[in-house]
């Protein structure tokens, strides 16, 4: 009778440790689908919220007062800006959001003459995921995510209305397709409707040798980029905030063609989500920011 109740009990625990584990998976599955949407995180209070929408400016509270920020400062849309941006990521009749066409060479890729902008980094660096998040008001939008680096063999491209296309490239470094070079230069350089490259970075690892050469290749080509630090979620905010530092040093002493300010993102709690939106339709033509 006695281990029949040590049982009951035990059974007790264990079935309140499932519930309990229950709720808080269901509450991170809602987390990231209610912060997808701006309206949704303009609820929050002030610290969370600019966590959230101004993850750059956020982290600034963490550096001493002699830092250098003003290229936190850069882009500066307002929260008009930031709902006007979000409605070209939510499909309608009228504005269709889509996977279009994958593409393994230059001349397989369609002729667009809508802005196009791409998304290029390291295997297993979050693009697929990046691009989910921006897709998330779009679920019905097939972005196909891995585990696995390297996922990503083709040029991936996904239509936003009459707007612009957002182009997933493959991954570079491990598990890259043979013949890498020859599918993402060519695009790269001759792409006449391309407006600006989106270049990913680990913000946890920092710049990486990978990554060096990437930016070379940019640099050569004179391409218009912009430098997104991905998982930001699992990097400290010191390890953060040095990694930026440095970035954010070396952006303004050896590029030319980079865009001054980076852009922290977390697909997992759409830290950053928000302006990165804002900013790809700025880029694209169709979002002249607000004075004031």
């Amino acid at each position: 009778m006695e281990n029949l109740c040590v049982k009951v009990h035990q059974l007790s625990k264990s079935s309140r440790y499932i519930s309990v584990l229950r709720r808080q998976l269901m509450t991170q599955s809602r987390t990231p689908v209610q912060y997808a949407s701006f309206s949704k995180v303009q609820q929050l209070h002030e610290k969370q919220f600019t966590a959230i929408t101004f993850p750059l400016q956020d982290l600034a509270r963490f550096l001493a007062p002699n830092v250098d920020t003003s290229s936190f400062y850069v882009f500066k849309p307002n929260q008009e800006d930031i709902h006007k941006a979000e409605m070209f990521f939510i499909p309608s009749h009228q504005h269709i959001i889509d996977y279009s066409i994958s593409a393994v060479r230059m001349d397989h890729a369609p002729q667009m003459s809508e802005p196009e902008v791409c998304f290029l980094g390291r295997s297993n660096v979050g693009k697929s995921s990046l691009i989910k998040a921006l897709f998330s008001l779009a679920p019905d939008v097939e972005v196909r995510i891995s585990k696995h680096p390297g996922h990503t063999k083709k040029m991936n491209f996904f239509k936003v209305g009459k707007l612009f296309t957002l182009v997933d490239m493959p991954g570079y470094g491990f598990k890259a397709p043979k013949d890498f070079a020859e599918m993402v230069e060519p695009y790269l350089n001759q792409r006449k409707n391309l407006k600006r490259t989106f270049l990913l970075i680990d913000a946890k690892a920092g710049i990486q040798e990978m990554d060096n050469i990437a930016i070379e290749m940019l640099e050569e080509f004179g391409i218009p980029y912009v430098l997104v630090l991905t998982k930001i979620d699992k990097a400290a905010k010191s390890v953060m905030a040095k990694n930026v530092l440095q970035i954010q040093d070396f952006v303004k002493k050896n590029t030319q063609a980079c865009f001054p300010q980076l852009f922290p993102i977390s697909s997992l709690n759409y830290s950053g989500i928000h302006v990165l939106r804002c900013f790809i339709a700025h880029t694209a033509g169709h979002l002249p920011l607000s004075i004031g």
